[in-house]
């Protein structure tokens, strides 16, 4: 267990230096078995997700400011794993000292096994004591805790206790494939706990590593969200329609929208290294036989990559601050900072001006985010709609256990029937 904590620690510690969770979890694989590697990623993401209430105990434990922030990381990671997992506290306690010996010097040791007994100690009041900061209390940073009032003073709780949940295994049945029922039976055969939610959706109850899942091979299901699975059916594809998926890898919603129909795809995205990405994914789900162009290009400045003939329907999965999907990216609410949002929603407007233009009259473009900022949502389109007088915003229907507020898809806490993240949905009809 040292070794793992030693690594979680790295990759916290990169994330704060400005790495992508991913690419921090990435520099410390160094070969490990799966189980060594799951139990990093677990220290890791938990450790980010609870960044605030740890780091707030973790100085309040100490006597004077945490001069190592590698051992500051170490010391976050061991009070996560004794307040959120089953491991026996002192176990825990007996291999942090040892990954602190690793990470820094002997003497560490002891200071270590200090604030950690002490934690045992003392938990109850510590934990009351940090709880009266808001940043220590709902772990997300202050001005994130602001924004999230302002915009959602009723809900505003709900959505920053959501962010700090783990999230479902949410699997997406193809069913081009296999049907849902089906799948989830063969799931249940293999000792698989799943249930359906939603329309297409399939929540593993135990995740487990997806390419072990039954059809995993044969491409009977994709890992999608509940929220973002809701995009593809608000566009209406139907056969024979030319749509563009703009801002399209990984390639989920691009698949949704070739199961649904046979439609003549073009997915876009601006960074040509994740265009192998959408190929992968429709050679894995079988739809190598679907009409799919995938090209590089700004989705604002369609001259690059147009070839002049309007699109039925266009999908507008803008970058956005990535706020309401927090839960499975831990690390972009302590890496975005709070000017990050006028720059996200400059280049939001500058993507659906540039689109407009390509699109059918009588045709459908949606505008969606993973966002809950107001600013990124439903002001961004207030905004597209005074500017284009052709523009008329269509009402559109959420699944039936969707918890949503007009177009905002709100994320949900865990356990919930359709266990989704945080998405918002504007679908614009061309006059």
């Amino acid at each position: 267990m040292n070794v793992e904590q030693a690594q979680a620690a790295r990759a916290v510690h990169a994330v704060f230096g400005g790495t992508t969770l991913r690419a921090a979890l990435a520099a410390v694989d160094d070969g490990k078995p799966l189980r060594g590697r799951t139990l990093v990623a677990e220290l890791t993401y938990g450790t980010l997700r609870h960044w605030g209430t740890l780091d707030a105990i973790a100085r309040r434990l100490a006597d004077k400011p945490l001069a190592d922030p590698l051992l500051a990381a170490l010391l976050c990671v061991a009070l996560y794993q004794i307040a959120h997992t089953r491991a026996p506290p002192f176990a825990i306690v007996d291999r942090a000292v040892d990954a602190a010996a690793a990470l820094s010097r002997p003497a560490a040791k002891r200071w270590i096994n200090a604030l950690l007994r002490r934690y045992l100690r003392e938990r109850e009041a510590l934990e009351a004591a940090v709880a009266t900061d808001a940043v220590a209390r709902w772990s997300h940073p202050r001005w994130w805790i602001a924004r999230v009032k302002a915009d959602h003073p009723d809900r505003w709780r709900e959505i920053l206790a959501a962010g700090n949940t783990r999230p479902p295994l949410t699997l997406r049945a193809n069913l081009r494939v296999a049907a849902r029922d089906a799948l989830v039976a063969r799931f249940g055969a293999a000792g698989v706990d799943a249930v359906a939610a939603g329309d297409q959706g399939i929540i593993v109850t135990h995740p487990v590593a997806v390419e072990a899942l039954p059809g995993y091979d044969e491409g009977a299901f994709a890992v999608q969200d509940l929220g973002a699975q809701v995009a593809a059916p608000l566009l209406q594809p139907a056969d024979g329609l030319r749509v563009l998926d703009a801002c399209a890898a990984p390639g989920g919603k691009a698949t949704h929208l070739l199961e649904l129909a046979d439609v003549e795809l073009t997915a876009l995205d601006s960074d040509a290294s994740r265009l192998a990405r959408i190929r992968e994914n429709a050679v894995r789900l079988k739809m190598t036989d679907r009409r799919v162009t995938v090209a590089s290009g700004d989705a604002a400045v369609p001259g690059s990559w147009w070839d002049g003939r309007p699109w039925d329907r266009i999908l507008a999965d803008v970058p956005c601050s990535a706020s309401g999907i927090v839960r499975r990216h831990p690390d972009v609410k302590w890496l975005r900072r709070a000017g990050d949002v006028a720059a996200l929603c400059a280049e939001q407007d500058r993507v659906l001006d540039g689109l407009w233009p390509t699109l059918a009259p009588g045709g459908l473009m949606l505008y969606a985010t993973c966002s809950v900022f107001v600013a990124e949502n439903e002001a961004r389109v207030a905004a597209f709609c005074a500017r284009h007088a052709d523009a008329l915003r269509e009402s559109i229907t959420f699944p039936a256990q969707a918890l949503h507020a007009d177009g905002q898809l709100l994320p949900s806490p865990e356990g919930a029937g359709h266990n989704q993240d945080g998405f918002f949905y504007a679908l614009l009809r061309k006059a």
